[in-house]
């Protein structure tokens, strides 16, 4: 099954969407349970899993090719650091070491949930890339 490079670009766009629904409840969790992030990974936080992926939404709506590569890396960039945090290291930001409370579940969920979407997010950029590349290349050797 091929998606057509429209379709590709409203599913990029409803990933970046769905990340957001899903990235809220869990900073809001990271607030409420107290766990801190260091500057450099504040910073990467911003850049890389909160603007990055918007920026590439508005790339895919104006049907600029650079929209599939940020999707891309902006959604395999979330998903290395989600996964390493989350469910690798030891650490406060670990889904196994954080403490009972009333937001413990929804920060654990919504950590799995980060993890599919950005996972999810990533393939859907790179296909997008590859198609694009495809019918770039198709254009110009006819």
């Amino acid at each position: 099954m091929t998606l057509d490079l429209q379709k590709l670009r409203r599913l990029g766009i409803a990933v970046v969407i769905l990340h957001a629904i899903v990235v809220t409840p869990h900073s809001l969790a990271h607030t409420l349970l107290h766990i801190d992030m260091n500057g450099w990974q504040n910073v990467y936080i911003l850049l890389v899993i909160l603007l990055a992926p918007l920026i590439s939404a508005v790339f895919l709506w104006k049907r600029s090719a650079a929209g599939f590569l940020l999707l891309t890396l902006s959604m395999a960039g979330s998903f290395f650091f989600g996964v390493y945090y989350h469910f690798l290291v030891s650490g406060p930001d670990n889904v196994a070491s954080v403490p009972t409370h009333p937001w413990s579940f929804i920060f654990q969920t919504t950590a799995l949930l980060l993890a599919m979407v950005e996972l999810g997010g990533a393939a859907v950029g790179l296909y997008g890339v590859t198609i694009n590349e495809s019918s770039h290349t198709n254009r110009y050797t006819r």
